[in-house]
């Protein structure tokens, strides 16, 4: 998944879960502000988390030729994001989100992706920033939600991309127990192999205080509240690492897929802040660097990881959240 995918959709599922997750005689306006000031919501306000990773061997692939099997001796990240609502009534939310993303990689040995250029240790910096519009409507007397978001990207040298995507989605069903919906994405990118995908949310809420949260394709996860002000998740999540190279002239593309399964503590620490803990196990299916200009399939330069573990810790603030008491 592509970092522009896994941005816009969890972006654009956040007035999904806000209308199944209020009661029918609430507006709309007030079922944005429930949402975003929830005890833990799903997308943060403002949030910096760093995420350290334990060293992991890879087997490179350049031109379709198989090269030397490398080590990661490090792999460390800083994010930053932020969630800004502008305009919040019956039928229309506009919205905007800004991510900022740090990543310092060092590996054992020099890999020659470039005539004259070697990686081994670098620091890369990666922006993107996203306008979102959404509309409330009906459809077979349920509610649907559209929505379309604008997109840009770039390192600390300039902008490099534009994009856009479209979603639909459709609320199957809302109750005290169950909330489902059901959509599709339309992404605007020729840099994607995929120009869709299906979106599909599930929470179910069990009598003893396990609770399932499903966002496909960016999550799976089973959470419980405990002590005061606490709450533990198992599951997975899928993530991605993204940036760009500058060499020979020319502009390439990084990307890395990443599927984190383990453990998530969060307590809320009073003031509208929110404490994070994630650890677990990390998968990186495949990592790509391609021509800008390309599609991400016709890359030059292909790796597969070994399994790693992964260490997250995490501070949000939401100034519009509720503050909770003990």
């Amino acid at each position: 998944m592509t970092p522009f995918k896994k941005n816009l959709i969890a972006f654009s599922l956040i007035p999904i879960s806000t209308v199944v997750s209020a009661q029918k005689k609430d507006s709309i306006p007030n079922k944005v502000v429930a949402f975003v000031t929830d005890k833990f919501p799903q997308a943060r306000d403002l949030n910096v988390e760093f995420t350290p990773v334990t060293p992991y061997k890879f087997s490179p692939e350049l031109y379709g030729n198989d090269l030397p099997e490398n080590k990661i001796k490090s792999f460390q990240q800083v994010k930053a994001n932020a969630n800004v609502y502008f305009i919040k009534n019956r039928k229309w939310l506009l919205s905007a989100s800004l991510n900022y993303r740090f990543t310092s990689v060092n590996s054992e040995n020099n890999i020659n992706i470039f005539s004259d250029e070697n990686i081994n240790k670098e620091n890369f910096h990666y922006h993107s920033e996203a306008v979102n519009v959404t509309y409330f409507s009906k459809l077979f007397n349920k509610i649907a939600v559209y929505s379309a978001t604008a997109s840009t990207d770039g390192s600390d040298q300039r902008f490099e991309r534009i994009r856009g995507m479209v979603t639909g989605s459709l609320v199957l069903k809302a109750n005290a127990k169950t909330k489902m919906t059901l959509g599709v994405a339309v992404l605007i990118d020729p840099s994607t192999p995929i120009p869709a995908l299906p979106i599909f949310t599930y929470e179910h809420k069990f009598d003893n205080g396990w609770v399932t949260d499903i966002i496909l394709p960016k999550k799976v996860l089973v959470r419980k509240d405990i002590f005061s002000n606490g709450r533990i998740s198992f599951g997975t999540e899928m993530d991605n690492t993204s940036f760009y190279l500058y060499p020979t002239g020319k502009t390439y593309e990084f990307r890395q897929l990443e599927i984190n399964s383990g453990a998530i503590y969060e307590h809320h620490l009073g003031g509208n802040f929110i404490g994070t803990l994630k650890t677990g196990l990390r998968a990186t299916p495949n990592s790509r660097i391609f021509e800008k200009k390309e599609s991400q399939k016709d890359y030059i330069f292909e790796s597969n990881a070994k399994p790693s573990f992964y260490f997250n810790v995490g501070l949000s603030y939401n100034p519009f959240g509720k503050p909770r008491t003990k």
